[in-house]
């Protein structure tokens, strides 16, 4: 690759990282269904225009801005899933990125409406889990792919509630807390007979 091309490639990435913390921005602050283009344009400094040549619509964008989301999570999924981590994330409401987590329930919201983006959902829950099963899987081999497929489905529900009680106060102690879901998740996880 010559040098002319590595650097119009490397301007080509920084333009559409530009865009899309822009967009991120955006969308945080007028949600997805009423961000316009012309906003985003704006907010990225560009035209119209200019932000169609790297995206062709609002979707694809969202569809660029859940990929990187999606790549955060998975790699902070590898680093860290025992019980006691992930008991200690949901005591204390730790996320990754407060404002991934925010977008991530934009993304869900605006699902609801437009079946793109319900598929641009669907595809990044489908990574994220089977990230998850397969961590598990390595984490307690001796659990069957439906218990552990089970297992990950309770996970994923707790880590998503979680992500929305972030928009409320918490009632109960991290301290207590922690201690609750640090049985549950152990009891989760346990070898044991499915019913």
């Amino acid at each position: 690759m010559t040098k002319q091309r590595e650097a119009r490639e490397e301007r080509h990435r920084t333009r559409k990282d530009e865009i899309i913390s822009a967009a991120r921005h955006c969308f945080r602050q007028f949600g997805f269904h009423a961000a316009s283009m012309a906003q985003l344009a704006r907010g990225a400094n560009l035209s119209v225009g200019q932000i169609y040549r790297y995206f062709p619509s609002k979707d694809a964008l969202i569809e660029e801005m859940v990929k990187r989301i999606v790549d955060n999570k998975v790699a902070a999924m590898s680093d860290h899933f025992d019980a006691q981590h992930i008991a200690t994330l949901l005591a204390c409401r730790i996320t990754l990125s407060e404002e991934d987590e925010m977008l991530m329930l934009e993304v869900a919201a605006e699902a609801s409406r437009n079946p793109r983006v319900a598929e641009i959902l669907s595809a990044a829950d489908e990574r994220i889990f089977s990230n998850a099963c397969h961590n598990m899987q390595l984490n307690h081999p001796q659990l069957n792919e439906e218990q552990i497929t089970a297992r990950v489905e309770v996970l994923a529900v707790l880590v998503e509630g979680t992500a929305f009680r972030q928009l409320t106060p918490q009632k109960a102690s991290a301290t207590s807390l922690h201690s609750l879901y640090h049985s549950l998740i152990h009891h989760i996880v346990k070898n044991s007979e499915d019913k």
